[in-house]
């Protein structure tokens, strides 16, 4: 329907004016709609809603499940792959996969899609969030025993290049030997390891010598960044002057390979921070911490790596048969494993 506020008048202007001629009619209705769009106002009888006000400042705004505190805990369960490490896997290059003959694309496709997500699934850290808000990044607490040989799950296997400008895996490294594992992908991550494994800790520097036959000592630096390791590259100078001749191959720097799935599943799930493993000498890895050390963590992990020393010594020995254990032992090794499982998410 046309608008009547624009017809009335030009119908006032049309038929009452017989005495105008047909070239000033036509001036008049242009010069008329001119000034109707040029006005200030809406014609229209229907306006908008005016805006919601801003909520007040000092209004309570309620807070979501992901910004609440993450508090760590401690470690509940082994964490770790199920299946022993092999060299020269997570090299970053994509494997090339054998083909299998008798079975369809679609068929392949279901049984990795079921493999991923069984994998996914055994992961401790899966649903673990924002861990940069407490404690420096901290993502748990170490646990305060060591777990059993039987129950501990695998370290993997990482590939890098070593202070000895050669590349290679830590598998054949780790292999046989009780390892105090440093990893960390920043200045800040390895003072953080520092704080268990550094200079400070004169007893595991202590251990380390007298034990070098099967314990040692291995560092992981994550590199990702090709400017950074390029910069790392040209400082090996410098790291190999820090430490002996016969550590040069314990020193890796790793530029890819690393995968979300062995971050999650190690708990490493903060890139900036540093952390530590005790890995035996069949892979398992037996204790964990990260972040910087609190309470008594340290401790804990001398404690563990103690055993683990005496562990491996009795079974080269052939004395593998464990002391009977006292009433007060009991009772300890009962409290602790009560402590553990309470921090078991």
């Amino acid at each position: 329907m046309s608008n009547p506020s624009i017809v009335r008048p030009l119908r006032t202007l049309l038929f009452r004016s017989p005495g105008i001629c047909l070239r000033c009619q036509r001036q008049a209705i242009r010069y008329h709609s001119l000034q109707l769009h040029s006005r200030q106002f809406a014609s229209s009888s229907v306006f908008r809603t005016a805006p919601t006000p801003l909520k007040d400042d000092k209004a309570p705004v309620k807070r979501k499940k992901d910004d609440e505190e993450f508090v760590p805990k401690p470690l509940g369960r082994p964490i770790g792959f199920h299946q022993p490490p092999r060299a020269g896997t997570n090299t970053g290059k994509k494997e090339k996969k054998q083909k299998v003959t008798g079975i369809t694309f679609r068929e392949r496709h279901i049984a990795k899609t079921k493999e991923i997500a069984e994998e996914w699934g055994k992961n401790y850290f899966q649903d673990f969030k924002n861990i940069r808000k407490y404690r420096s990044g901290k993502v748990f607490i170490a646990n305060p025993r060591i777990f059993k040989a039987e129950a501990a799950l695998y370290f993997p296997n990482f590939h890098g290049t070593t202070l000895e400008a050669e590349v290679a895996d830590t598998t054949p490294v780790l292999r046989g030997k009780i390892s105090v594992v440093n990893v960390y992908s920043s200045a800040w991550g390895e003072a953080q390891a520092n704080s268990f494994t550094g200079p400070d800790n004169k007893e595991l520097k202590e251990l380390l010598e007298k034990n070098k036959d099967v314990c040692q000592k291995v560092d992981i630096n994550i590199e990702e960044n090709n400017m950074k390791a390029w910069i790392l590259a040209l400082f090996h100078w410098r790291l190999r002057n820090m430490r002996s001749k016969e550590d040069w191959g314990k020193y890796f720097i790793v530029r890819r390979g690393v995968s979300d799935l062995m971050r999650e599943t190690l708990g490493m799930l903060n890139r900036r921070v540093g952390y530590v493993y005790l890995v035996d000498q069949d892979h398992k890895i037996r204790w964990a911490g990260s972040g910087d050390a609190e309470g008594d963590e340290k401790d804990h992990m001398m404690k563990g790596l103690t055993r683990m020393v005496e562990d491996i010594r009795a079974k080269k020995s052939g004395n593998g048969d464990k002391k009977p254990m006292t009433n007060a032992e009991k009772v300890t090794e009962e409290l602790e494993a009560q402590a553990v499982n309470a921090g078991a998410s």
